[in-house]
């Protein structure tokens, strides 16, 4: 038994590459649609403006910490002398505030060079991941960042590819039946993912997720399968299958699709006796095989059934069964006679002439 469902491919990471300075592009080094390695070296910013902005940062912060040594200072040379009650006690106090106040200024001035260094390392945009990056959104000489975070490219994962799809509550509990009857789980079965050429991707895979409730809209529980895709074939969005290999069940009976019918909800195949009298038996069916469907009740090993010609059957009538192989050769025979007498018309009509 396998199951078949329809779905789409995607990528397990999509990462959008975006300005998050305001600056002007002044290069763009990579290639659009090819895979590129994390750090590689995207986009380059104009960092003029920042780098003045961490040196401003830096001479503030040497300031700060020259301001601060003095008023250390200042606190060393009034301790001996107030303890000797040679300067006022006030003097002291204030020096030592003073150094408090110094202090923080120091860790204000290193917050502002701290985001100013963050700022400059924003104008060199690197790869944050291996994968395959789309076509650049931006050119050179583009200002990019002012006001929102603009987009530049983006980024997928191609290795492993993910295989999204929507089964129906009614699959999902008659599969999980009959997975069950095997002693696994769904996450053990082999899948296979066939592409819209019909084609089988050669390596198999495998379902990783289940979500965790059916959605009430659709009725549908989505699945997640993941496929290897060394060569990078596959691509996000691409419409696909999956064959999900569910188990063996023995002692089934396997009908031509053809030989059932349905009648007000109910399905139904014509049976011929030992006395070549038919009889319409009612059966209940499964899943539906290639061209055949999987009888659950209603017939037994050995039975013979009616696949052409059902129109023409009626209930407790005799018939005149064949099997496709009398068919065939019927019919060969009829071809046979019909052109022995076309040969023989021919032969008169042209006796007749001369």
């Amino acid at each position: 038994l396998y199951a078949e469902f329809i779905g789409q491919l995607a990528s397990p990471q999509n990462v959008e590459i975006r300005a998050r300075v305001e600056a002007f592009v002044k290069e763009i080094p990579f290639a659009e649609g090819t895979e590129v390695k994390q750090d590689e070296l995207l986009f380059k910013l104009d960092d003029g403006p920042y780098q003045q902005r961490l040196n401003a940062a830096n001479g503030m912060l040497a300031e700060a910490n020259a301001a601060l040594a003095k008023y250390q200072a200042d606190v060393n040379r009034l301790k001996p002398l107030a303890e000797k009650r040679a300067v006022p006690q006030q003097d002291l106090d204030n020096a030592i505030a003073s150094v408090d106040v110094g202090k923080a200024s120091v860790l204000s001035a290193q917050a502002r060079v701290e985001s100013a260094q963050l700022d400059l390392s924003y104008c060199t945009v690197t790869a944050p991941m291996n994968g395959v990056i789309g076509a650049k959104q931006v050119s050179i000489g583009e200002l990019v960042g002012k006001g929102q975070p603009t987009l530049m490219a983006t980024m997928s994962t191609l290795d492993p590819i993910w295989f999204y799809c929507n089964i129906s509550e009614v699959q999902y509990l008659r599969y999980q039946t009959e997975i069950r009857l095997t002693g696994k789980t769904a996450e053990d079965l082999p899948v296979t993912l066939l592409l819209s050429t019909s084609s089988e991707h050669p390596d198999k895979g495998r379902i990783v997720f289940m979500d965790r409730a059916v959605d009430a809209k659709t009725g549908t529980l989505r699945v997640r399968a993941s496929f290897t895709n060394s060569e990078s074939l596959l691509r996000p969005g691409m419409f696909a299958r999956i064959r999900v290999d569910i188990g063996v069940r023995t002692n089934s009976i396997l009908v031509p699709e053809r030989a059932v019918t349905e009648l007000q909800g109910k399905n139904f195949a014509w049976v011929i006796g030992a006395d070549n009298m038919a009889t319409q038996r009612a059966v209940k069916v499964g899943e539906t095989i290639g061209e055949n469907l999987l009888i659950l009740k209603g017939l037994e090993a050995g039975d013979r059934i009616i696949t052409e010609g059902l129109q023409k059957v009626r209930e407790g009538k005799p018939v005149e069964p064949k099997t496709a192989a009398e068919m065939a050769q019927a019919a060969a025979a009829q071809a046979a006679q019909q052109a022995e007498a076309r040969q023989a018309k021919e032969g008169e009509t042209k006796h007749g002439k001369e």
